[in-house]
């Protein structure tokens, strides 16, 4: 059981590093005790991305806070690419394979919402993952 959490800061929360990117889950049920959103920090160097996948039955909104990223969904068995920056706002329906690339020259920082929570905690146990504890234990 979480000692749930209604303010939620970086150093309160474990980071999960892959060789694509930094996640840092902020909202998810063992922080905030959330029964349905998961929301993350991603934060991606030049040239790196995730690659393609998918959510079953889960939406995605991304939201770019820092930089520049070429974001591909598949929509109807049509592939759509987009360069995206600061400001703008991408939603991934459920089931749909999309992918996130940064093209810039600096860090690519975006928030990363689900609709319910569960994606998040396989990315725990991917073996590609390193686990930093929080600084606030």
């Amino acid at each position: 059981m979480c000692e749930c959490k209604n303010f939620v800061s970086l150093d309160d929360i474990e980071t999960q590093v892959f060789p694509w990117g930094i996640l840092q889950w902020m909202s998810e049920p063992r922080i905030t005790g959330t029964k349905n959103m998961a929301t993350g920090l991603v934060t991606l160097s030049p040239g790196m991305g995730h690659d393609r996948h998918n959510h079953n039955n889960c939406e995605e909104v991304l939201y770019i806070l820092k930089g520049k990223a070429l974001q591909t969904i598949e929509l109807e068995n049509k592939k759509v690419q987009k360069e995206i920056g600061a400001g703008e706002l991408v939603f991934i329906p459920a089931d749909v394979f999309h992918s996130t690339l940064n093209v810039g020259q600096t860090e690519l920082k975006f928030i990363a919402v689900y609709q319910f929570a569960g994606p998040e905690a396989s990315l725990r146990s991917d073996p590609a993952c390193t686990l930093i504890p929080a600084l606030n234990k």
